[in-house]
């Protein structure tokens, strides 16, 4: 069993518990004190304490008639919120739909995670010529409007960390590269209620994002619409902007939503 408490970034009791949980989801059924610390190669006193642990967080259930180990109710009740978190999918898609159908763009959805952008849905644009890029990939944030918009709305702080953790590459010739330059635009996102990308992070690509809030009013997701530069200009670049910030709008009122 793969272990990763030769980091020293890691906390050894926590790193074990989340191993003895790995081992106990790989089980079809109950396992025992000691087949848990025969596998995970650990004393029975230190394996008995981390079970004792995570069975008073009820993350572990004990047998009452055995004495053996299986997974606790608690994980599915996380399980429960990871899901509702998830049902951005499904909420989001009829909108994304709507206005895929409209502009015949290519539509997003993201999220950020761990400081990059990570898209999880997609509507392929209806022109012969498709932007290639999938569910489930990711991007930088600085450079693209899904990113950008994203972070417009996280604390000075986490902007900071995200942005040094980066490095801000170069994407193109367009990149905004500077952490000053790159505040300022933040601060015109907020302002304007939108993000663009114009060409940031791929020449002939403009992108405008715009974000979701969710019952709390935290952004956490992003919505947007991506197309050729020298088809996103004018009159019909604007009914885009329009047309995505309504989207994020409606999404948010669908989430919970209410401003204000």
């Amino acid at each position: 069993m793969g272990s990763l408490e030769g980091s020293t970034s890691h906390v050894h009791s926590v790193a074990r518990a989340l191993q003895v949980l790995e081992l106990l989801a790989g089980e079809n059924g109950e396992i025992s004190l000691t087949e848990i610390s025969k596998k995970v190669q650990w004393p029975k006193s230190t394996t008995h304490g981390i079970l004792t642990t995570l069975r008073d967080y009820r993350l572990v259930e004990q047998s009452a008639q055995t004495g053996k180990y299986r997974l606790g109710v608690r994980l599915f009740e996380y399980g429960q919120k990871v899901a509702r978190n998830w049902d951005i999918r499904s909420v989001a898609l009829p909108v994304l739909q709507e206005v895929n159908h409209t502009f015949g763009e290519m539509v997003q959805l993201a999220t950020e995670d761990n400081g990059e952008v990570l898209y999880i849905e997609k509507i392929d644009s209806t022109r012969i010529i498709r932007i290639v890029s999938e569910t489930g990939a990711r991007l930088p944030m600085h450079c693209s409007g899904l990113g950008k918009v994203l972070l417009a709305y996280k604390s000075p702080a986490e902007v900071k960390y995200i942005l040094a953790k980066s490095g801000m590459p170069r994407m193109s010739r367009n990149t905004i590269t500077d952490a000053v330059k790159m505040n300022a635009e933040l601060e015109k996102i907020r302002r304007q209620g939108y993000a663009t990308d114009d060409c940031e992070i791929m020449e002939g690509l403009r992108c405008v994002a715009a974000p979701i809030h969710v019952r709390e009013g935290d952004v956490k997701y992003a919505v947007s619409v991506s197309g050729l530069a020298e088809v996103f200009t004018g009159g019909y670049f604007d009914g885009i902007c329009a047309a995505v910030v309504k989207a994020a709008a409606e999404i948010s009122h669908l989430m919970g939503y209410r401003e204000g």
